[in-house]
């Protein structure tokens, strides 16, 4: 009987040590930095804090973000909608290398990404940069760079949740749909689009929370310029508080913040609960 006690007891105590463990590193890297945030954000009370993210400077930043992360969800959901069901459901040659360099936004540095649209859409030497100046568009240092270099870096979020549950899924439903004289638009409607629903769902809440958070890439193409016609989006903000000592950077990020968890935490109470 000792025996068996001690065996059946050792299983429990990893099982709880790696408990503690994860739960420490949580606390380390995510708790502990988030909850010293929140705690500089009030610091001061709550009347500071609602001035702070209620400014003119802040009002436009997150209206910019806003619609930055907001254009980069929607071209991230086309964009990974089509070639997740182009790498799962047809073969061509290629195929390999477009699903390596899907997922080279995810280990180039958001600095150099910045750089290369810089080198490519630059008004003054870039390739593409000079004929677009001559046409009167501009792409760096306004709107349209910087959502570029935001769908850049979010570019496989969407893509890489929504593979796999095709992958699972398999083509049977889609062949006997074909049969029976379904069109494309009605088997993608009835048959693919309920199947990845929430694989969508967390795709785009990470998408979002990847584009409303992007420092880098954006800082290069931005300018950084706030005020009208300005380049400066929340996480510009910050930055920018906090190197000139001015209070509000972290009233700023606590919005930040909140806008992410308020997106993951209403996709998981929407899931259903059957769902792994």
């Amino acid at each position: 009987m000792a025996e068996r006690s001690q065996t059946a007891a050792a299983p429990r105590r990893s099982r709880y040590a790696l408990r503690a463990l994860a739960l420490g590193y949580v606390a380390i890297l995510v708790a502990l930095p988030v909850a010293v945030v929140l705690w500089r954000a009030f610091d001061e009370g709550v009347g500071q804090f609602c001035a702070a993210i209620s400014s003119e400077q802040a009002v436009q930043a997150f209206r910019l973000t806003g619609l930055v992360a907001g254009v980069a969800v929607v071209i991230n959901v086309l964009f990974g909608v089509g070639v997740a069901l182009l790498l799962t459901r047809y073969r061509f040659a290629g195929k390999r290398l477009l699903n390596v360099v899907i997922d080279l936004p995810i280990s180039v540095s958001p600095i150099v990404v910045g750089l290369a649209l810089v080198l490519v859409y630059g008004p003054r030497n870039g390739w593409l940069g000079r004929p677009l100046a001559d046409s009167g568009i501009e792409v760096i240092y306004a709107v349209p760079g910087m959502i570029l270099a935001t769908v850049f870096v979010s570019l496989p979020l969407v893509l890489r949740e929504i593979v796999p549950v095709l992958q699972d899924e398999g083509m049977d439903a889609e062949h006997a749909a074909r049969v029976l004289g379904a069109s494309a638009v009605q088997r993608f409607v009835r048959i693919t689009l309920p199947t990845i629903r929430w694989a969508l769902a967390y795709g785009i809440v990470l998408s979002l929370a990847r584009s409303i958070g992007e420092f880098g890439a954006v800082q290069v193409v931005s300018g950084n310029v706030s005020g009208a016609g300005q380049t400066q989006t929340a996480t510009l903000l910050v930055n920018e508080r906090v190197q000139q000592l001015v209070p509000g950077a972290y009233q700023v990020s606590v919005v930040l913040i909140a806008v992410a968890v308020v997106a993951i935490v209403a996709v998981s109470l929407l899931r259903p609960k059957e769902l792994p």
